[in-house]
């Protein structure tokens, strides 16, 4: 039983705004100029969390013409659900059991 969580996509999905452009692009692919509009965040400042995003493998980029489209990773939200799963079983194995450490 995997009993860590993967903490820096835990950092970068605790953004509220990553929150809710991973939240909007898992609804659909959508370019800088719609995700602008969705959140009313200024480009700039969206470009830097797209950026955040990327590095972070949580989206994937695809040209189109002179814009770029944004597309959710599902696979990394799967990933990071999967490390909360096993978190929450090792948490009810050990309630289970009554597992506690001694005070010295």
């Amino acid at each position: 039983m995997m009993t860590s969580v993967d903490t820096e996509l835990i950092r970068v999905l605790a953004d509220p705004l990553r929150l809710q452009i991973v939240t909007l692009l898992a609804k659909e692919t959508l370019c800088t100029t719609h995700l602008v509009e969705e959140t009313g965040a200024k480009q700039t400042n969206l470009s830097n969390h797209m950026k955040v995003l990327r590095e972070a493998g949580v989206v994937e980029t695809e040209p189109c013409g002179r814009y770029i489209y944004y597309r959710l990773r599902p696979e990394v939200i799967e990933a990071l659900a999967g490390q909360f799963a096993d978190l929450a079983q090792t948490a009810r194995a050990t309630a289970e059991a009554n597992l506690k450490r001694s005070c010295p």
